[in-house]
């Protein structure tokens, strides 16, 4: 039986009564043996209804079906040793699975110190432009994936990725992407050959119920010039001078079928612009009814031209995904800058 994690949705903006309350309801309504597996789950519920069976034969001073006990003393000393019974088996089975998400979360830990691995912690600089990126996972593992790989000719690759899914599941396929970028770029360091290849590599070798939207942005650090593929991902942002143009979809999501075909397009960050590129954690954690367009709005008047100004825009209460933010912005100047 696959490894299930029942959500148990808590306001943790609300007041110590309030949550206390919201944790009673999801104790009341949360049923913890549906994480074992089906053995063990049958097991432990034999031993509750045991200790319920006890219970209620000393509260009715006889026990029933199967067997009729004597009175007295009897009666006392038999739904004592049923419900010791029935404690015991559901205790073993607790304390099996404690064991099991104990080894669980020392992987997902592993995991995580392995992902943050293949996350860039430090990038090189940009003569020129600033760069500022920002990664926070839903889980201890997330299924977002970003990079900044440089390129022959002064030219640098931005790829953000974006796996269907939570958990350990995409943070693999996740790792499987950031590799093929990596390998790929090396060889072919174009955008539309990245998405044809990684496009054809998970058709292949990933489950049907598994992809991943992309977009890859090749950036000619002289001129400025973009060219980019966008695989079924939310559309980057090019903002400058009070407008923003969105870089929309070329092709479909990666993984979905083998011969699916894929455009490159051009874009340009002029001097004083910038590009920002990010997963749909960001804008559904946006209040409003059309969190795009308040995006944009906070691009266009300056406000979210810097990072902290787009963390800024970030509700807590509706975060329930995985967020990266890629955010791009050219200098007037030829100066370098570098924001870690």
């Amino acid at each position: 039986m696959p490894f299930r994690i029942q959500q148990v949705r808590v306001d943790s903006s609300a007041g110590p009564f309030r949550r206390v309350r919201q944790y009673v309801s999801s104790a009341f309504n949360y049923d913890w043996t549906r994480e074992m597996p089906r053995s063990k789950r049958v097991i432990a519920w034999i031993g509750i209804l045991l200790q319920g069976y006890a219970i209620y034969a000393v509260w009715s001073r006889s026990l029933v079906w199967p067997v009729m006990w004597p009175k007295g003393i009897a009666l006392y000393a038999s739904a004592f040793l049923l419900y010791m019974i029935g404690s015991g088996l559901m205790n073993a089975m607790l304390t099996s699975e404690l064991v099991r998400k104990t080894q669980l979360e020392a992987d997902q830990i592993a995991a995580r110190q392995i992902q943050q691995t293949l996350q860039p912690e430090k990038l090189d600089a940009l003569p020129g432009y600033q760069v500022e990126t920002f990664y926070q996972p839903f889980r201890d593992v997330g299924g977002d994936y970003f990079d900044v790989i440089a390129l022959p000719d002064n030219r640098t690759l931005f790829a953000v990725a974006d796996v269907s899914g939570k958990g350990m599941p995409a943070a693999l396929l996740a790792a499987n992407i950031q590799a093929l970028v990596r390998s790929i770029a090396n060889v072919e360091p174009d955008p539309l050959a990245l998405a044809r290849q990684i496009n054809k590599h998970l058709s292949r070798y990933t489950p049907m119920d598994r992809f991943a939207t992309a977009v890859f942005v090749a950036l000619n650090r002289d001129s400025g010039e973009l060219t980019y593929v966008n695989a079924g991902h939310n559309a980057p942002i090019v903002f400058c001078s009070g407008s923003t143009t969105l870089l929309e979809a070329t092709g479909m999501p990666l993984g979905l079928f083998a011969e699916a075909e894929y455009e490159a397009g051009n874009a340009a960050i002029q001097p004083g612009c910038g590009l920002l590129l990010f997963t749909d954690g960001l804008t559904d954690s946006i209040a409003g009814t059309d969190s795009t367009v308040r995006l944009r709005d906070a691009l266009a008047n300056g406000s979210g031209r810097t990072m902290a100004g787009l963390k800024s825009l970030v509700d807590p209460a509706r975060t329930e995904d995985d967020i990266t933010i890629l955010l791009v912005k050219r200098s007037d100047s030829n100066s370098s800058v570098m924001l870690a």
